[in-house]
């Protein structure tokens, strides 16, 4: 995704999503929007129905309504995939569904491992998950292991992320650095 399209898709999974809590539920809106991305995968014809120029508005709009909610779409899904036809956006969703994917995969909240070799204060690592909340834009759950392998440092575990300031780490980084060097 290019800056432009990761701002669109932020702008309307995050405008869908608050939409759906007020409605249907945060949870069941991402429910959602998995539903409308099988629907599209499963049904490569739809994509190109949907942006036909020779189908206007109101016939994909009833195509939505006596079509795809009488299949199980939820009246809020029927109302975003009128959305994005409307502003044309309809080949944004690919994009929309992956950031609310990628972004609420853990619901609002997405768990954390926070490994130290010693015992950290309170006020520590409350500076830390507030910093970390701020740079991912996420609210976490944060669990703390102690870790006396890691010599010294932290290293933080999100889902498939790892963030390693550990000694080690840095000691292993300088090592490989000075093997590259030798070489040269």
């Amino acid at each position: 995704m290019n800056g432009t399209a990761s701002a669109i898709a932020k702008r309307y999974a995050d405008a869908f999503l608050e939409y759906a809590s007020e409605t249907i539920g945060f949870e069941e809106g991402l429910e959602e929007l998995r539903a409308i991305k099988d629907i599209l995968r499963d049904n490569p014809d739809l994509k190109i129905f949907f942006q036909s120029p020779e189908i206007n508005y109101s016939e994909k709009c009833d195509f939505i309504d006596n079509t795809l909610r009488t299949e199980g779409l939820s009246q809020e899904g029927c109302n975003f995939l009128k959305l994005l036809l409307k502003k044309s956006r309809i080949d944004e969703f690919a994009n929309i569904e992956r950031y609310a994917r990628v972004k609420y995969s853990h619901g609002k909240e997405v768990e954390a491992l926070l490994r130290t070799s010693y015992i950290v204060d309170t006020s520590i690592m409350q500076r830390i998950k507030d910093a970390l909340e701020k740079k991912l834009e996420k609210k976490l759950h944060l669990y703390v292991e102690i870790y006396p392998s890691l010599l010294g440092g932290i290293s933080v575990t999100i889902g498939n992320t790892i963030i390693d300031g550990s000694a080690r780490k840095r000691l292993a980084d300088l090592k490989e650095k000075l093997m590259k060097a030798r070489v040269n």
